[in-house]
């Protein structure tokens, strides 16, 4: 899989419908996001947990009501090269999980569930069953609490390995890693301090407990060659210009 990471935020204000248009266009298989919930229960789209970066505006999103939220100029975000700002007051907004899963109904999402408080796994649930969107849905969060929630939920669609969970697989000896592994992807950089994670013996040993592969966030080509020629299941990037170029070579290979 080919993830644009945010959409393709070298190209257009991350995090939005324009932005995720444009990785598809560039070659994206699946689509990076996060999410967070307004203080009324609505599941918007954002890496952060306020609209300090995305829309110059001093407020948090869980403090905020849709309201308020849709009136974020998050166009705003994005600095070209020479330092304008070509989309702010282009009318560009923070979107909603609904307006994402209905504009890309048969591409896979990748999210991840930033928030933790208040906890958001319920709404965000009812929202991806809504659009009978679960098979479709990978759901990820830093916090191995959160994960587990969503699986005690009854979440039929992929999940990932909490960092907890990650660190257990990297620790663990294989046997021995079985009693730790409950999701369906370990997503990870290609080094986590000391840890090695972009290696053969780690992809090798995911594959050999069932598990996916997938690393963030590379953005030179060369390197994500080299993952790929590892075994890697995926790659997310900021750069799918550069980067979907070297998949249309690895898997005419």
């Amino acid at each position: 899989m080919l993830y644009g990471h945010r959409g393709a935020p070298t190209e257009r204000p991350e995090n939005t419908l324009i932005s995720f248009e444009r990785a598809v266009e560039l070659g994206a298989t699946a689509l990076e996001t996060d999410v967070h919930m307004t203080r009324d229960g609505h599941i918007v789209i954002s890496h952060d947990a306020s609209a300090e970066r995305s829309a110059d505006q001093r407020a948090v999103i869980r403090d905020s009501t849709w309201a308020q939220v849709c009136t974020w100029d998050v166009g705003w975000q994005y600095v070209a090269p020479d330092g304008s700002r070509p989309f702010a007051g282009q009318g560009v907004r923070m979107p909603q999980l609904d307006d994402v899963l209905k504009a890309f109904p048969d591409l896979r999402i990748n999210i991840d569930v930033k928030q933790q408080k208040p906890q958001m796994v319920e709404p965000l649930l009812a929202a991806i069953r809504a659009h009978n969107a679960e098979e479709r849905v990978t759901l990820a969060s830093f916090a191995s609490r959160t994960m587990r929630e969503i699986r005690a939920a009854g979440f039929q669609g992929r999940t990932v390995l909490g960092r907890n969970e990650v660190l257990a697989l990297v620790l663990s000896p294989e046997s021995l890693a079985r009693r730790f592994v409950a999701g369906d992807s370990a997503q990870v950089p290609t080094r986590a301090g000391l840890f090695n994670l972009g290696s053969r013996r780690f992809v090798d040993k995911c594959h050999a407990l069932g598990l996916r592969v997938e690393y963030w966030t590379v953005n030179d080509a060369a390197e994500a060659e080299r993952l790929l020629g590892l075994g890697a299941d995926g790659i997310m990037t900021d750069d799918l210009a550069s980067i979907a170029p070297v998949f249309m070579r690895h898997h005419a290979g």
